[in-house]
């Protein structure tokens, strides 16, 4: 297992965030886009910051396998929030002929692929493409930081062609509840109480839901579960920031104190932790598969169009026990 990976932390070991007031608007606005592109782009310029990729690496390779089943070519491609291209350098041009690659951080649009490849500096919530235009948009491990994910995924739909298909993954709502509820024991037992530090995830019962209601059909929503084992908590922070993933949730606490990060710490270790003195991380990845309809596409039956019902179907099956020698 590799030992340095992690998302979505939102605290800082001693230094003080500013305090930034959330501007006015409705429920949907829980991220503060600006800080998340800043992130992104600070952890594109560590000296060594390949070695943080794993999980996005690992991800985009699996989403990549699963473009490979649909055993077809797509002259024109568009991955949203491609970051470092993880999914791109598992494709090859015999299945993606050019390929868009949109991404809000421009440090992560310097990666060369074996396609032709165009670079959109664009933000995942406003897609600055006409309808119609892709046989094909995959995205990996970058809608969870999306503030209205319905409106994103209708974007999505409407700039695939017809008969085009989305393959995506985001994480989970099981996603580090080890460090989630280390976090919050640690702060009730030291503070009297606990803020958010983890990003808010889309539970997989709802992803259905809102592909449906993004205009998808034909869908598909399969579960991944990726466990990642690290020497302690204080490893898994660190990695969190250099991955670009700490929160930027507007309501997210500005410092925690280091006494209630060494005791959540212990805590992760007692209620999680392997008998080598590792403790795990467990990220749950949701990946979605969905196509804009088309007239070619095969469509179910008209409700009540069956010709025979299940009581005859298990007559029919009780006849042919009853026939067997």
């Amino acid at each position: 297992g590799h030992r340095r990976a992690g998302l979505f932390w939102s605290g800082h070991l001693g230094n003080r965030r500013d305090q930034i007031r959330p501007p006015p608007g409705g429920s949907m606005n829980v991220f503060d886009r600006t800080m998340k592109r800043n992130q992104k782009r600070w952890a594109a310029s560590l000296q060594e910051h390949d070695k943080y990729d794993y999980l996005r690496a690992e991800v985009g390779r699996r989403v990549a396998d699963r473009v490979y089943d649909i055993a077809r070519t797509f002259p024109m491609a568009l991955d949203v929030g491609c970051g470092k291209s993880h999914i791109a350098e598992h494709l090859s041009k015999e299945v993606v002929e050019r390929f868009f690659l949109m991404d809000i951080s421009e440090n992560s649009l310097k990666r060369e692929s074996e396609m032709p490849t165009h670079h959109v500096l664009g933000d995942e919530e406003f897609l600055p493409f006409k309808e119609n235009t892709f046989d094909l948009v995959v995205s990996s491990l970058s809608l969870h930081w999306i503030n209205d994910l319905p409106g994103a995924l209708r974007q999505i739909q409407q700039v695939l062609k017809p008969d085009g298909v989305f393959v995506g993954a985001m994480v989970g709502g099981e996603t580090l509840y080890e460090l989630r509820c280390s976090l919050q024991l640690a702060e009730l037992e030291r503070e009297g109480g606990f803020a958010p530090h983890v990003s808010p995830y889309t539970a997989v019962t709802d992803l259905g839901n809102l592909l449906g209601q993004a205009g998808f059909n034909m869908l598909t929503v399969d579960i991944d579960e990726v466990q990642v084992h690290y020497p302690g908590m204080l490893e898994v922070i660190s990695d969190l920031k250099a991955m670009g993933e700490s929160n930027c949730a507007w309501n997210r606490k500005s410092m925690l104190h280091r006494d209630t990060i060494l005791a959540a710490a212990a805590i992760y270790k007692e209620m999680y932790g392997n008998e080598d003195g590792s403790v795990p991380a467990t990220f749950e990845i949701l990946h979605m598969i969905g196509w804009k309809p088309h007239r070619s596409q095969a469509k179910p039956a008209r409700r009540g169009s069956a010709t025979a019902s299940f009581a005859d179907l298990s007559k029919i099956a009780q006849q042919q026990t009853d026939d067997r020698p």
